[in-house]
């Protein structure tokens, strides 16, 4: 991975445990500059007991200047907000994460004052970097909560013909990020081209495919 143009644009997530390929989690340490942050996912979440491993790759990535973001599943805004919330505090107390990655976030408006509470909420228990997962594009109200919106998360296939709506052109590139799996190692640099273009200053390129894409780094050239 190389620093891409205006600085930090790689999002990780890296669903991989540190002990079944600390390659993955070395090439993270190289490519520090590049590095906007890492999603830490040790089971779906924090699990439900500190793991070493992935604190000593937190406490790496963190001194090697990389924003570490803990994994939260909020289900579509159907998981209990004291269940999400646990896992907040739980990355916080175990990891020293700097924010949460809340994932499976629902775009329907309806729910924008249930994850208004919940990002106050977890600002409140010290996550200073909020992330969330939409995989599409949501209402824009909730680019009043977040800090960054992933609006596109899926196969590069699907990535080659995504739209972007014209309300993003009213917010910084730096409020987007799209995450790409499937994709060929030859078009990891046309993935963030296309992201910038597409008005996306954060994105991810990998070449997994399957239930779980997110277990390698993205390529050198990413």
């Amino acid at each position: 991975m190389t620093t891409a143009p205006g600085g930090r644009r790689l999002l990780v997530p890296l669903y991989v445990h540190p002990a079944v390929d600390p390659g993955a989690w070395a090439a993270l340490l190289r490519a520090a500059p590049a590095l906007r942050g890492v999603v830490l996912n040790a089971a779906d979440g924090p699990g439900h007991r500190p793991d070493p491993a992935f604190r000593t790759a937190a406490d790496r990535l963190r001194g090697a200047g990389v924003p570490v973001l803990g994994y939260v599943d909020t289900d579509y805004g159907r998981r209990p907000r004291r269940a999400v919330l646990t896992d907040v505090r739980s990355h916080r107390r175990w990891y020293g994460v700097d924010g949460v990655f809340l994932d499976q976030v629902p775009t329907d408006p309806a729910f924008l004052a249930r994850y208004r509470r919940l990002a106050l909420l977890s600002r409140a228990l010290g996550a200073r970097t909020l992330v969330f997962n939409h995989g599409t594009h949501p209402d824009p109200g909730y680019a009043r909560i977040a800090d960054l919106l992933v609006t596109f998360e899926g196969p590069w296939e699907a990535y080659r013909t995504a739209a972007v709506p014209a309300w993003t052109k009213s917010h910084l590139p730096s409020r987007f990020c799209h995450l790409v799996y499937g994709v060929p190692q030859e078009r990891a640099g046309h993935v963030a081209r296309t992201a910038g273009l597409r008005g996306a200053g954060a994105h991810c390129a990998v070449p997994g495919k399957g239930e779980n894409p997110w277990q390698t780094a993205p390529p050198p050239d990413a």
